[in-house]
């Protein structure tokens, strides 16, 4: 079985190039260029320079808008912001230009989506140094002046560089709030299945208590008239005593019945905590055996399956992942590969090491290993004990 995260999934390529947002920038990457190309003849003396430092920059600029991981400085992507950094500063310095500076309110935005709020305003007040010296030394500015252009351009790029800022924090809230509702659900879903076993053992308890302890001694009172009774009266106390004998064989029954416990299963809420996964398909096999009786047992199994799935596709990025919930002789044997990237060896962080302590409550344990599928596969075992 597949739970369906189509719903979830990342924009696609086509979705992140030419959302509005997007738009926009390639507009103002125009302006630029058509402020400085050679084919409208407004070029500084290096034009063939200017094109291609303008391609260059868009060019890089097409990468990272196009990146699924958005998130983040590392290789290449720290390579390529810096690169771009120095293409626009090198364009500003090529000749005075009212429209090359608007090139760092596009990268003040890139400095907001992959940096911490203290690292990007370092890299920004760091460009603007470099551009005041361009203003001054460059471009022959006075102080006053170069001070009203920078004050200009600067309030522009903190201007986009918080509204980005604002628009991250709030895409990262609503999507902790998804996970949240998600754990709740799969918690209610759990809760729910226990205390329905819950209310049918009170209930089996409630029935063997009164009604059987009644019936039991309505069937001693009744064998005791039978002996002084006459022959007429022993004939309808004997009947009556075989219908109450049968009607505590059918309690005794229904008893049973109700004490037999179908066990909790994992299904509902393992798809509910993974239908807020953004673009990730999970395949989920759960044999039909697996009835968990204990809801610690059940707890400790779901939040294993949680946290695996979200460190593959928060580290891994994993698109699609295999689950396999099924009991191994004495043993529950929870399995999950993932086609994410991990490189090897694996130093367990904060996640692995939480499902280790959960498991080892219960003498369970957990192993991992590459995954055939290019990613990580995680082994969890938990003993089945009997329920009291």
């Amino acid at each position: 079985m597949s739970v369906d995260t189509r719903a979830m999934e990342k924009p696609s390529l086509i979705e992140r190039w030419f959302s509005p947002l997007p738009l926009a920038s390639y507009l103002a990457w125009g302006a630029v260029w058509a402020a400085n190309t050679v084919l409208f003849d407004r070029s500084p003396t290096d034009g063939p320079l200017t094109d291609s430092l303008m391609i260059g920059f868009l060019l890089g600029w097409l990468y990272l808008l196009g990146d699924d991981d958005d998130k983040g400085l590392g290789w290449p992507h720290g390579a390529i912001v810096a690169t771009m950094t120095v293409m626009a500063l090198v364009l500003i310095a090529l000749g005075p230009s009212g429209s090359s500076p608007i090139l760092l309110i596009l990268l003040a935005t890139q400095f907001a989506a992959r940096m911490n709020l203290v690292p990007a305003l370092g890299a920004l007040v760091s460009v603007n140094l470099i551009f005041a010296s361009i203003l001054i030394w460059g471009w022959g500015f006075a102080w006053s002046n170069a001070l009203v252009s920078l004050a200009a351009f600067g309030s522009f790029q903190m201007f986009a560089l918080m509204v980005l800022r604002y628009a991250r924090t709030a895409e990262e809230m609503a999507e902790r709030l998804r996970l949240v509702n998600a754990d709740l659900l799969a918690t209610r879903t759990l809760l729910a299945d226990s205390a329905r076993d819950q209310e049918r053992l009170r209930l089996s308890r409630e029935l063997h208590d009164v009604a059987g302890h009644k019936l039991t001694a309505l069937k001693m009172n009744l064998r005791a008239l039978r002996t002084n009774a006459s022959a007429a009266d022993a004939k309808a106390l004997e009947t009556a005593d075989v219908l109450a004998g049968e009607l505590l064989d059918d309690l005794r029954a229904v008893v049973k019945q109700l004490r037999r416990t179908d066990g909790l299963s994992l299904e509902q809420g393992i798809q509910q905590l993974a239908a807020p996964l953004r673009g990730m398909d999970l395949h989920l096999e759960i044999s039909d055996e697996v009835r968990i009786e204990r809801v610690s047992e059940a707890e400790t199994l779901m939040r294993v399956a949680q946290e695996g799935l979200t460190n593959a596709i928060r580290h891994g990025k994993a698109s699609q992942a295999w689950l396999k919930l099924d009991r191994q002789g004495g043993h529950w044997t929870l399995e999950l590969d993932d086609d994410g990237r991990v490189r090897w060896p694996i130093e367990p962080g904060m996640g692995l090491k939480g499902m280790m302590e959960r498991l080892n409550t219960l003498d369970g344990e957990l192993d991992f290993e590459p995954s055939d599928h290019g990613g990580l596969k995680l082994k969890a075992r938990l003993p089945v004990e009997d329920p009291a």
